[in-house]
Parts: structure tokens; C-alpha cells; sequence
């Protein structure tokens, strides 16, 4: 179940990716062929605007390309009886991947959330193990298994 999970996080991680740099070549295309017009300020305030949304798109780049070397770590690859970076955790009201933060991930018809190790959710359940108990927004939760 980890292979899959891990798979589903490399999938969304490069997916995304793919588009952010699809959009910077884009804009960078555009860039190039921006032509300077008799209303000069015009044209610098649109190459100021394209440079700004080119930075911003490689900020968000450089933020998945680190989630993608978390999931190359060691931690993701091994089970675990205490909770931490890398652990499946089955709980009474839902099942969590601390991994990245990627949402619901579906796997064999269970669903999982894909949580970042600094969620709260992950921060709560950082160090427990099965058996363990804890509130969270109010409800009480029981850890059932860890793997």
C-alpha cells in the first residue's frame, strides 16, 4: 500500500510540475515577443507584470521540487510502530499518508489523506502508535493501526 500511496504523491507532485514549467516557458515565450510600442510605459509595465508572474510561478516550482525530495527520503520507505514521516495511519475517523500535502488519495477503494509532516493533523498524531487516543477539532480519536 505504500508503493501506491508513494505513486499517487509522485503523480501529483509531477504533474504539477509539468504545468507550472509549461506556464513559465509560456510566459517566458511571451516575453520574448513583447515589442516595444510607441507608448513606452505601456510596454515596461507588461514586461514588469510578465517578470512578476514568471517569478511567482518559479517560487511554486521551487516549493514541489522540494516536496518531491521529501518523497525520496528513507523514512517514507519503512513501516513504523511510532507515527512519523513516512507512516500509513488508520484511525477511527480517517486514514492519513504523513507524507506531503497532497489531499484525498484513493487507493483499493480506501481512501487516505496525504498529509504534510508540519499539519496539524500530522503534529498531533507526530509519536503515537496504535492504541493511542487523542481531539482533535472536538472529536475524539483512536489510532488503530500503524504501518
Amino acid at each position: 500500500m505504500r508503493e501506491e500511496l508513494l505513486r499517487s504523491c509522485y503523480g501529483y507532485v509531477n504533474e504539477r510540475i509539468l504545468r507550472l514549467e509549461a506556464s513559465v516557458r509560456d510566459l517566458e515565450h511571451d516575453l520574448g515577443n513583447e515589442t516595444k510600442s510607441s507608448a513606452g510605459d505601456k510596454y515596461e509595465t507588461s514586461r514588469e507584470m510578465i517578470n512578476a508572474e514568471i517569478s511567482q510561478l518559479e517560487r511554486q516550482l521551487k516549493e514541489f521540487k522540494k516536496l518531491k525530495g521529501i518523497l525520496s527520503l528513507p523514512q517514507l520507505q519503512k513501516a513504523s510502530t511510532a507515527i512519523q514521516l513516512g507512516s500509513i495511519v488508520i484511525t477511527n475517523t480517517a486514514n492519513y499518508f504523513v507524507a506531503i500535502p497532497v489531499g484525498e488519495v484513493n487507493i483499493n477503494k480506501e481512501k487516505f489523506y496525504a498529509i504534510g509532516i508540519n499539519s496539524p493533523m500530522a503534529q498531533l498524531l507526530n509519536g503515537k502508535q496504535k492504541g493511542d487516543v487523542f481531539t482533535f477539532r472536538e472529536k475524539e480519536v483512536k489510532i488503530l493501526d500503524v504501518y
